[in-house]
């Protein structure tokens, strides 16, 4: 099942990320190289927020990464949520449905 989770970010975010990018990043790649986390960035331009899609079986796995990331630990990220996301439509859909026919 694919997990979004959805960051908000502190009005000071560019300015005070720099700092914390780095370890940020590497709890990400980490995510990334275990086949949870598939995608992430920030949202908005300037950023607003982020997004970062995750395909595992339980939502305890991105909510470990948002208790454990930099950003949030720091206050940059101003506040997260979990949304489950089922997903039916594209090549990596969790539950894909085609039309009948």
């Amino acid at each position: 099942m694919h997990h979004l989770l959805i960051y908000d970010t502190a009005p000071d975010y560019l300015e005070r990320r720099g700092e914390f990018r780095d370890a940020h990043l590497a709890l990400a790649w980490q995510a990334v190289e275990r086949g949870e986390l598939l995608l992430g960035g920030a949202t908005g331009n300037p950023p607003d927020g982020a997004l970062l899609l995750f395909e595992t079986d339980s939502p305890d796995v991105p909510a470990a990464f948002a208790k454990a990331d930099p950003y949030v630990l720091n206050g940059i990220v101003t506040g997260w949520r979990l949304k489950a996301w089922n997903t039916v439509v594209g090549a990596q859909a969790s539950t894909p449905v085609r039309p009948a026919g």
